[in-house]
């Protein structure tokens, strides 16, 4: 009940009412209008703010055993009402519950992220017994329960497959930019969604014991382990109460007047204190929205400028999470790249895997006439078949195109591939191999500029990946992080995030998958990225990255050292007027009314300082990507539209001009960064 109340009073709409009320009196003392005590406009001001208050104080005193700030402003008002100072005790009290709101303001973290991630858990499942199939709720689901999920479907529990093979969506677990193929005898994950083949799987793990069930737990159990912040004021309230006490009581008794007493109580109240840290949060908080940067957290503010280990997720994080094709490789003297591509594409036009996509876009954008495929059949977890033009073509993976008699002899090309973090497709005509397509996720332009600038500031950097080793390496190798960890589960990645911080360090994870939400959430900061990113992790971190821009987070550095030299610069001016004021009330040049002005006027000080917070320029910090060169880049493209040449990667196409039966292809750097440029990437 009186929480419920304190709440209520402490809110907005009270708080600018009791402001009112204190404004009609600060009015009255201008005008110099008289009014019975019990009239004086300031006691609303008293009822609704110091009220609350005062229960506050000694909530915590009593419940708590804690000496906080509340106690010694409680002190200052109760001291103020008894000798009649009706606005010196209202205005101690507002300032008061002024603080309070703007810190729960810069502080209050939103819950939705965990309502999303339960939301992911299945509802029913449909299971098999005795022939016969129905659907039924998840939770009447048993141990060794046969249950059979159609493409589109989520796995309702974690299994293993016994019949049938296909490709599923596992990124909800392991963040992994392709779906992964599975096949009898493979576990399942309870939440991943199976793309093509209908599978049957026997249920292995029910309900707290699921793979997902086990992901929102420890998204919860990190999100009680963050602490709030703590008022600065408070952590000093212990030895301000007994200082100010003993201050007021010497100036009393030296001399004999108790109304120096209550002014050094009034003036000695931290509410400049309390204002420093929430008025300098604000602002910064309003700087970084400007530059497409949300933060949720105050305290990440004050952390974040502290940091010497930065951890990143790699899909949709370094990279953008989209497949390309990376690598046309012909191995036929009768087939060009350009015809390989035409040759793959017609097959992979009917398939819905990310692969066949990536193909099929890959062509178009090259202009590429597709095709339509005769006798097209997809083996869902293999690959595809067709017959067109060249003749039969099968489109697959090592184990598909063995399976189909067909003889490979291209190790070297394949663990090549591997080795750079690219998924392959094996292509085959009339029995022969004459191929392969690499494909890729692609690299943001600016991660290895973001890496290269936070090495430069002394930042330690590690990846950590639910994807293979091998891509991580090649990945991690792109853009500079020298630490790497493959293969990793939610858990896995949340161990890591423990371990750094065991080890002394002050850690910040950057992701974008439900499977970073427990990292996100045990890290000491966290980033996530607004657009791409996940509502889970989100939710969960500190601070979102509405752009996707990356290369923010060196600025993010720089506005957070900035807004930690703002607030320690507001205690100095608080505490330095404060002093003076206490001062001024023992040689009796202040009374409460004065003294409390003066307070105030300590406290508008702290809050203009941190208002320049929002204005200052932070360009400076942020290391621009160089696009002169590449503003100023030709790409010569033959005119039989076969081959672009380049030596410094793809990028988009802005203009064409053609000279001489050369065309000249004007290109920004900024588009997309490729390791290699193949014929047909135009």
């Amino acid at each position: 009940m009186i929480d419920e109340i304190t709440d209520f009073l402490f809110g907005l709409k009270m708080t600018i009412i009791s402001g009112i009320f204190l404004l009609i009196a600060v009015i009255f003392m201008i005008l110099g209008i008289d009014t019975p005590i019990y009239l004086n406009p300031a006691w609303g001001t008293v009822i609704i703010s110091g009220i609350p208050m005062l229960l506050l104080a000694l909530t915590r005193l009593i419940r708590e055993k804690w000496i906080s700030s509340a106690l010694l402003i409680a002190i200052a008002m109760v001291a103020s009402l008894l000798i009649g100072e009706i606005f010196a005790a209202g205005e101690v009290a507002w300032i008061m519950a002024l603080g309070a709101l703007l810190e729960d303001w810069t502080v209050e973290r939103a819950k939705k992220g965990l309502r999303n991630l339960i939301n992911l858990t299945p509802q029913t499942g449909r299971r098999i017994r005795d022939g016969v199939e129905e659907v039924i709720p998840v939770d009447d689901i048993k141990l060794g329960d046969t249950l059979r999920i159609l493409p589109g479907e989520s796995v309702p529990v974690d299994g293993e497959i016994i019949s049938g093979t296909s490709s599923l969506d596992q990124s909800i677990m392991t963040g992994e930019s392709l779906p992964v193929d599975k096949e009898v005898g493979d576990e399942v994950f309870c939440g991943t969604m199976n793309m093509y083949g209908a599978i049957d799987i026997k249920a292995t793990s029910l309900g707290e014991n699921s793979s997902l069930q086990k992901l929102i737990d420890l998204v919860k159990a990190a999100d009680e382990k963050q602490a709030p912040t703590q008022r600065i004021a408070d952590k000093w309230a212990t030895w301000l109460v007994p200082v100010a006490l003993i201050i007021a009581i010497v100036a009393w008794l030296a001399t004999g007047n108790i109304e120096r007493g209550v002014t050094v109580l009034v003036v000695f109240c931290p509410c400049a204190l309390i204002l420093a840290t929430p008025t300098a949060i604000m602002a910064a908080i309003g700087q970084a929205t400007k530059y497409g940067v949300l933060i949720k957290s105050g305290e990440a503010l004050e952390t974040l400028g502290g940091l010497n280990t930065l951890v990143f997720d790699k899909t949709g994080t370094l990279t953008y999470g989209n497949l390309e094709v990376s690598d046309v490789i012909s191995l036929s003297k009768d087939l060009t790249d350009l015809d390989l591509l035409k040759i793959t594409a017609s097959c992979e036009k009917l398939s819905e895997h990310p692969l066949a996509k990536a193909v099929v876009n890959n062509a178009k954008e090259a202009e590429i006439d597709i095709e339509e495929p005769k006798d097209f059949k997809m083996y869902p977890g293999k690959g595809v078949t067709c017959k067109n033009s060249y003749g039969q073509v099968y489109a697959g993976n090592s184990k598909f195109l063995s399976e189909n008699s067909i003889d490979l002899n291209i190790d070297t090309q394949l663990n090549k591939l591997k080795n750079e973090g690219k998924a392959s497709i094996i292509v085959a005509l009339d029995g022969e191999v004459v191929g392969l397509i690499g494909l890729s996720d692609v690299i943001r332009e600016d991660s290895k500029q973001m890496i290269d600038s936070l090495h430069e500031l002394g930042t330690e950097t590690v990846l950590l990946t639910g994807d293979n080793t091998e891509t991580a390496n090649y990945f991690a190798s792109q853009v500079g992080i020298g630490k790497v960890y493959g293969n990793l589960l939610p858990e896995e990645k949340l161990s890591w995030i423990e371990r750094f911080k065991s080890e002394g360090k002050k850690v910040c994870m950057i992701g974008d998958g439900v499977n970073d939400a427990p990292a996100l959430k045990t890290a000491d900061v966290s980033v996530a990225m607004g657009s791409v990113g996940s509502d889970v992790a989100i939710e969960a971190a500190d601070i979102a990255l509405l752009g996707d821009d990356i290369g923010k987070i060196p600025y993010l550095k720089k506005l957070s050292n900035s807004t930690l030299f703002t607030i320690k610069a507001n205690i100095i001016i608080s505490m330095t007027i404060n002093a003076a004021a206490i001062v001024c009330s023992v040689l009796g040049l202040l009374n409460p009314v004065t003294g409390a002005i003066v307070h105030n006027a300590g406290s508008c000080l702290v809050v203009l300082n941190a208002a320049l917070l929002y204005d200052r320029h932070f360009d400076d910090s942020i290391k621009k990507i160089d696009t002169q060169n590449a503003e100023h880049s030709h790409y010569h493209y033959h005119n039989d539209g076969e081959h672009a040449h380049s030596h410094d990667g793809v990028v988009i196409l802005d203009e064409i001009k053609t000279e001489n039966g050369i065309k000249h292809m004007h290109v920004h750097k900024h588009a997309i960064d490729r390791q290699s440029c193949e014929p047909y990437h135009n």
